[in-house]
């Protein structure tokens, strides 16, 4: 005879905890993205027009797996805003392959 399975347990649920410094957010507008064979590491920048020089405002530090799934939900999330307010332009720079920007 079959053994029953046991109904399975939820996984438990997290919550962000959010400070008020972190709450602002930063504007970016520049991402270079550098990895190993162990970690990706993606700095966040800002780009001044008329400057030659940016700052680099934060720099996050993950695995391959982490980061393949970050990419996923990004593009879902694209998909899920452009079907709802339309597609998103993409400026001259970006399709010629200039290095400003994302």
């Amino acid at each position: 005879m079959p053994k029953k399975q046991e109904p399975r347990k939820p996984a438990p649920s997290m919550r962000a905890k959010l400070s008020p410094e972190v709450a602002d957010g930063i504007y970016v507008n520049v991402a270079n993205v550098i990895f190993s064979g162990v970690e990706f590491i993606i700095d966040f920048g800002r780009v001044v027009p008329g400057k030659s020089e940016f700052s680099i405002l934060s720099r996050i530090i993950t695995n391959p797996a982490h980061a393949k799934q970050l990419a996923v939900v990004l593009k879902d999330n694209v998909q899920r805003y452009e079907a709802k307010y339309g597609e998103i332009k993409m400026g001259k720079m970006e399709k010629e392959g200039e290095k400003i920007g994302f």
